[in-house]
């Protein structure tokens, strides 16, 4: 097989969902929808934290960069995808391609820290109740984001200048409908050993290390809220937790699926749809998920709709 250096590669090809043409349309209209519900439902959130008062609590805090952020990621996907369709053009540039491969690093590692970060910020509330405002006031807030921000744009940065450093063969389609990184590394034919390593490895510490801390939160949490004597405050400290455990469940179960799929399965099909559990329908029911159970957030949509004409 002839090799070629990597800047000289301009295009990489996305074979996409599907390569049956009579399912296109029903691809593109199942993507936009959910485009437009994860977009508008996560905006929603930002506006309703906004613009109640009562909301403007450490927890919402991070809440409202958890849903802009779930904007951004889900803007870094389906976009192009969407695009590729429509143009039955399904080709992405070279540049572009590790773009892609940056962006959705960053943002699901900003993702995978901000639900740690919320975790320990229901530990604090609910294990140290009286010191909750001292604990986690704004500076503390500010820093635990600007930190969250800091290691998913190093961890991120670190895999792209990687790829960089591969060289790549005459075969660039890509079995997938965005690039990802692990199949990025697949087409390489110079030796990929490193990046494979690189990536299991730092990938075990930068979403372990969370995992770890969002497990040991929540045992101090259960263990707090079974020694509490009063039914009433512990079904209101579960139905906190409730809405981010479920994330949690959804967003790292998804993860390891891809990392498993990928480690274990030639199948790209499997990868693809554990790919897409991943990185946009978690995007798309978080929204759901914290409105549903959340009464605060009842009450703030029911204030944004009520101001709304058409929606009375």
């Amino acid at each position: 097989m002839e090799t070629v250096n990597q800047t000289i590669i301009s295009e990489f090809i996305l074979l996409g969902l599907s390569d049956d043409p009579t399912l296109q349309p029903f691809i593109f209209t199942l993507f936009l929808t959910i485009y437009l519900i994860t977009t508008l439902g996560n905006l929603l959130i930002i506006l309703a934290v906004s613009s109640d008062s009562q909301l403007h609590t450490p927890m919402y805090f991070f809440l409202c960069n958890l849903s802009f952020n779930d904007i951004c990621l889900i803007n870094t996907t389906i976009p192009k995808m969407l695009v590729n369709i429509q143009r039955e053009d399904h080709t992405i540039t070279y540049t572009a391609c590790l773009s892609q491969v940056y962006l959705i690093l960053n943002f699901a590692g900003i993702e995978n820290c901000l639900l740690a970060v919320m975790a320990y910020d229901r530990y604090v509330a609910i294990c140290h109740p009286l010191k909750y405002t001292v604990i986690m006031n704004q500076y503390v807030c500010a820093l635990l984001l600007l930190f969250s921000l800091f290691l998913s744009i190093v961890h991120a940065l670190f895999h792209t200048l990687m790829v960089l450093l591969l060289s790549f063969c005459t075969e660039i389609e890509i079995p997938h409908f965005f690039c990802e990184l692990a199949q990025i590394i697949r087409l390489a034919c110079s030796d990929n050993f490193i990046n494979y390593l690189l990536v299991y490895t730092v990938s075990v510490l930068f979403f372990g290390v969370p995992v770890f801390g969002i497990i040991l939160s929540y045992i101090h949490i259960i263990s707090s809220v079974l020694k509490m004597s009063s039914l009433g405050g512990k079904y209101k400290a579960f139905s906190t937790c409730g809405s981010h455990l479920s994330v949690v469940s959804l967003f790292y179960g998804t993860g390891f699926g891809v990392h498993i799929s990928s480690a274990f399965t030639d199948s790209p099909k499997k990868t693809v749809v554990a790919s897409v559990m991943y990185t946009i329908i978690t995007q798309m029911l978080n929204p759901f998920i914290y409105s549903l159970r959340n009464k605060e957030m009842k009450k703030a949509f029911r204030k944004i709709t009520s101001r709304i004409p058409f929606l009375l």
